[in-house]
């Protein structure tokens, strides 16, 4: 009977085993078919539940969530395609940085090298899921990007301690981050911006592993929460905003090569025994004053009749933008009522031979041309006698070599000024008319902005057929006092290009009261036009005191 119950018992297991097999076979092949007979679900967002929504939130990109955001595919792809190349630039920057510093650690704590021996930040480069422009009134471009970086470096680090040597490895490196980067400020010079300014608009996300010696070591418990916020806490304590990182791309000296350091203040005294020019055996002498290197038009002083030996004693301010490479240039001319005016004569002064605050009376010998080899026997054309002071906007800023022999001080020598005898109130007042909006005539649109100041009027170009004008235009006004309780009037205003009636019509009008210029040394602001239906205008004023 054992025996028979045996067999039958396993006679029973086997066919239990092929009818289950079976029986389960059909079923899987019905449940198949059946899926794939039927059509997946589509449904609205509108109609999903909160969790599933909360689940679906996580994988939506930010321009989807965000609407100021920008999709930026291009970008990426670009930064694809270019990865294998950034690799290894990144790497050989990171390399030339990192040596320094490691130097640093050497014949410490027993420490004999640290290299690296790979550094590859892999084969997927970062992610770019959206990005905006913000506008500003400055000079500057400002961007915020959200960058997600899931990598797979191989970096591994060989520190080497006493005899041993202990590889360090960087695996599964995850970053997500909101940069803000700002290219400024905007220059006229390729690549068009100075400096790069970075930094973070919140706590970034890191996550890594590290391996010493092929141990994990971040499965110890407790410290890849300590190395976390340590990360967290030193990255935030230098980037986030308003922390920021400068990179500096172009030289400040380009970038300054075009802003006034300081003013020259000139007073044409007199000449003495100029050439005689007329059929009486005089001249009607004046002087026109230049800096070279300096495209605005020439001061002149007024015309003296009938005189061999005119006394001027006329000040003029000349604002200096390099005192290193400019020069004064005087030239003086006989007026003729009928055809060219003859010059009698010219000089150059160098603006590297004054020193700040120093004033210099200079006695010249006139000259035919700028050839400073003109010897002695030639013509003589006479003397012309000017007094000048620099005085720069920063009186630190200006090195200045010795003065030239070659020029003739008056009896007393150079002296210095006093405190006193400085105009402490005298400055530069600049002012940028950049753009208007929304500027629309009745008749034409070929606007142009007229500036009057101090009953002084000047102008920027026309610009045809526009509503949205972009003049970026500098006028400059060298002031002895402060422009305290005083105003500036900008009207913007059309002409046709043709004759016709009317031909000029005005576009509107603003007056800029000038106190809180003075007092806060810079405003950049639109203002709403006058007479005006939705015309703005971009100004830009600064006051820099002597």
């Amino acid at each position: 009977m054992g025996f028979i119950s045996t067999f039958f018992g396993i006679i029973g297991f086997v066919i239990g085993i092929s009818l289950g097999l079976i029986i389960g076979f059909f079923l899987f092949v019905y449940s198949q078919h059946t899926k794939q007979g039927k059509d997946p679900v589509v449904r609205p967002v509108g109609e999903l539940g909160p969790k599933a929504l909360q689940e679906l939130l996580l994988e939506i990109p930010l321009w989807v969530k965000t609407p100021d955001y920008e999709r930026v595919d291009w970008l990426n792809n670009f930064l694809l395609d270019m990865w294998p190349f950034l690799d290894k630039a990144i790497c050989g920057m990171i390399r030339i940085t990192a040596n320094p510093i490691f130097a640093e650690y050497i014949d410490k704590y027993q420490i004999k090298g640290i290299e690296f021996d790979k550094l590859s930040l892999g084969t997927l480069p970062p992610t770019i899921c959206g990005i905006k422009v913000l506008e500003t009134n400055e000079k500057e471009l400002v961007m915020e990007k959200v960058i997600k970086w899931a990598g797979n470096p191989n970096i591994v680090l060989d520190l080497h301690v006493s005899s041993l040597k202990i590889p360090i490895q960087l695996v599964d490196l995850q970053v997500f981050a909101t940069l803000r980067t700002t290219l400024t400020p905007l220059v006229p010079a390729f690549p068009c911006f100075a400096k790069i300014v970075v930094s973070l608009m919140e706590k970034p996300h890191v996550d890594f592993g590290m391996k010493i010696s092929g141990g994990d070591i971040m499965a110890i418990p407790g410290l890849y929460r300590f190395v976390q916020e340590t990360i967290q806490k030193q990255v935030v304590g230098q980037y986030l905003w308003p922390q920021i990182l400068e990179i500096p791309i172009m030289d400040d000296s380009t970038v300054a090569a075009n802003k006034p350091v300081g003013i020259l203040h000139v007073n044409v005294v007199r000449a003495h025994k100029l050439l005689k020019m007329d059929l009486l055996g005089t001249s009607d002498p004046y002087v026109k004053l230049t800096l070279t290197g300096d495209n605005l038009a020439a001061k002149k002083t007024t015309i003296k009749r009938r005189t061999l030996n005119p006394e001027w004693n006329e000040k003029f301010n000349l604002v200096v933008k390099d005192p290193q490479s400019q020069a004064l240039q005087l030239q003086v001319y006989d007026w003729d009522k009928v055809g060219v005016h003859d010059r009698l004569g010219m000089q150059l002064i160098p603006l590297k031979v004054f020193k700040p605050y120093e004033n210099k009376e200079c006695t010249l010998d006139l000259l035919k041309d700028t050839n400073m080899n003109e010897t002695l026997n030639k013509k003589n054309r006479g003397q012309i006698v000017v007094d000048m002071t620099f005085v720069p906007f920063k009186e630190d800023s200006m090195k200045f070599d010795e003065p030239s022999e070659r020029y003739n001080k008056n009896e007393s020598g150079s002296d210095v000024v006093s405190d006193d005898e400085i105009q402490e109130g005298a400055g530069l007042l600049s002012l940028v008319i950049l753009e208007a909006e929304e500027v629309e005539g009745d008749h034409h649109n070929n606007p142009y902005a007229v500036l009057i100041f101090r009953g002084e009027k000047k102008r920027t170009k026309m610009m045809w057929k526009t509503r949205h004008p972009c003049w970026n235009e500098e006028f400059q006004f060298v002031l002895e006092e402060p422009p305290l309780h005083e105003k500036i009037h900008i009207q913007v205003l059309s002409k046709r290009k043709n004759f016709s009636f009317p031909s000029k019509e005005s576009l509107g009008y603003v007056e800029i009261n000038l106190n809180d210029v003075v007092s806060n040394g810079y405003i950049n602001d639109k203002y709403d036009l006058i007479n005006s239906k939705n015309g703005t205008i971009h100004v830009e004023i600064q006051w820099t005191p002597a």
